[in-house]
């Protein structure tokens, strides 16, 4: 075994399934950005609604956690839990409303920054992630966990730094007009760090927590991506495109091989997402972020040219160095209820298994 090291109740990884869920998750962001800054024209604008994209991702992860429930459950059990934990179902409105954000966030900001910067930038989220475990699970991180999880976000400071520091010479060439477009560029990062930590956490609480833990997991996932449809129709509603959003026009725009590939790779974001926060937690999640910094800098220059300068250089080595301290003192999952342990020992095998 490779990774042996790495894999017991005492270690990152608690089996070598949430291991290779771990690469899955990486792995599947480090493509994300690089579809999405693939799809973009050479005025960083996008050819088609980004909303529409995303409604119809969400669509999509309804569809496969639906079918990875009933190929083991019936239709007409899946309607009669919906209906017995409609309360489950209503708790799934918070995350489900700040992933829609997260998610026509991801497009906004994709197009200002590049994916380097952008997962770096990011990274921010990790001390607040690191307060809202805390709060949520009762469980007070080490001096060591912190540790790393600062040097994560001296990491980020770094790397905004060399950023902040071009656009003011940019600004010195075009007004003022640019300096506030940048006070908002960095305000949508922030937004989109909050709705990340935030939701991220709740989730995980929804899956172990004593309240919703007896629910399926695929079952789970329903609730979550039916409340992300609704959310995102009024974010439709909201901006006046909820009919454009669908003619024949908008769907042509999709149907281009980038982008249905970024379409396909959000839908398994979504799956890998739920078994990640279900058989690990969300202070690794933060650090399968930081990852993706290393190959998303790398492939980045190989495909689309970016440079890696020295700012960005030292702060992935912060990074890289943050993610050890952690490895070496990493969060022990929350241990489960008895609920959750009878509706893991049912379901193994039949719903999360074909998830990844």
């Amino acid at each position: 075994m490779q990774f042996g090291c790495l894999v017991g109740e005492k270690f990152c990884f608690p089996n070598e399934k949430s291991l290779v869920i771990f690469v899955c998750y990486f792995s599947a962001f480090v493509l994300h950005g690089i579809l999405v800054t693939a799809s973009r024209k050479a005025d960083n604008t996008y050819p088609y609604n980004t909303v529409t994209v995303v409604m119809i991702t969400e669509i999509l992860k309804l569809m496969v956690a639906t079918l990875l429930y009933v190929k083991d459950n019936s239709f007409q059990e899946l309607l009669r839990v919906i209906v017995r934990d409609k309360k489950v179902l209503v708790l799934y409105v918070v995350p489900a409303s700040l992933y829609c954000l997260y998610n026509n966030l991801q497009f906004v900001n994709l197009a200002v920054y590049d994916p380097t910067t952008y997962y770096l930038l990011l990274q921010f989220r990790v001390v607040t992630t690191g307060i809202v475990f805390q709060i949520l699970f009762k469980k007070t991180l080490s001096r060591l966990q912190w540790l790393s999880l600062v040097l994560l976000t001296i990491g980020c400071v770094v790397k905004q730094i060399k950023h902040d520091t071009h656009m003011r010479d940019v600004v010195s060439f075009g007004g003022q007009s640019l300096s506030l477009h940048l006070n908002a560029n960095l305000l949508h990062i922030l937004l989109q760090v909050f709705c990340s930590c935030f939701a991220g956490v709740y989730t995980e609480f929804l899956l172990k927590g004593e309240k919703s833990s007896h629910v399926p997991l695929m079952m789970q996932n329903v609730f979550m991506y039916l409340d992300s449809i609704i959310c995102n129709m009024c974010v439709l509603a909201y901006t006046g495109d909820l009919l454009s959003a669908f003619t024949t026009e908008s769907i042509n725009s999709i149907l281009q091989p980038t982008v249905l590939l970024v379409t396909l790779n959000q839908t398994a974001i979504g799956i890998i997402t739920s078994l990640f926060l279900k058989s690990l937690n969300s202070i690794l999640k933060t650090f399968a972020s930081a990852l993706e910094l290393m190959f998303t800098a790398v492939l980045c220059w190989y495909i689309f040219g970016i440079p890696v300068d020295i700012f960005t250089f030292i702060a992935i080595v912060i990074v890289c160095l943050a993610t050890f301290l952690y490895s070496l003192n990493p969060v022990v999952n929350p241990a489960p209820t008895r609920q959750t342990r009878d509706s893991d020992m049912e379901q193994d095998g039949k719903q999360n298994g074909p998830g990844v």
